[in-house]
């Protein structure tokens, strides 16, 4: 089996844990902050932006672009965004085969049901503090992340709806062997 670039493709296997997956999206939101103020930079130069809350709205919409541009590029060319080569994550369909630019943009889509209901509740209860919305925003990265457990194969929503699958690429040698109880 092969996958689209002509690479070998890898087959799925045991899905990693999932304290490891969102260790992995914690490191992604570091990194990805570096990305989005030098955009964001771009942007108010651009437009010659002088307050925060002047085109708001254009700028939400360039870094949603941004952001998709880099998880769509990263995916479809070898299925590891930074964040995932050093946590030896990949995504990959579920044949093992890599993921197209269609499919890598509509995974980033359907991944952002992470974080959507949570703010759509911050929204509709019309929670104004920073406090109060990154708390929301975190108990429903961890509901959504729960469903993982509810499933034997790990995958998440978005996952089943584009028909990916997040893998481990850590050979078997170096994972550490799990404690036995005397």
């Amino acid at each position: 089996m092969t996958s689209a670039d002509g690479r070998p493709a890898q087959a799925p296997t045991e899905p990693p844990a999932l304290l490891r997956r969102l260790a992995c999206l914690v490191y992604e939101g570091v990194l990805l902050f570096g990305v989005l103020m030098i955009s964001g930079y771009l942007y108010s130069s651009l437009t010659q932006q002088r307050h925060a809350l002047q085109g708001r709205a254009g700028l939400q919409a360039f870094l949603f672009v941004i952001l998709g541009i880099y998880f769509a590029w990263f995916w479809s060319r070898s299925g590891q965004t930074l964040a995932m080569k050093t946590w030896h994550l990949r995504v990959v369909r579920t044949d093992g085969a890599a993921l197209t630019q269609a499919r890598a943009l509509a995974r980033y889509i359907a991944s952002w049901l992470w974080f959507l209901p949570a703010l759509a509740i911050s929204h509709l209860a019309g929670l104004q503090s920073s406090g109060q919305i990154f708390a929301v925003l975190t108990l429903g990265v961890l509901a959504y992340a729960s469903v993982a457990r509810l499933r034997s194969d790990g995958r998440l929503l978005h996952d089943l709806v584009c028909d990916t699958v997040v893998i481990s690429t850590q050979p078997a040698s170096a994972k550490v062997p799990a404690k036995s109880n005397p």
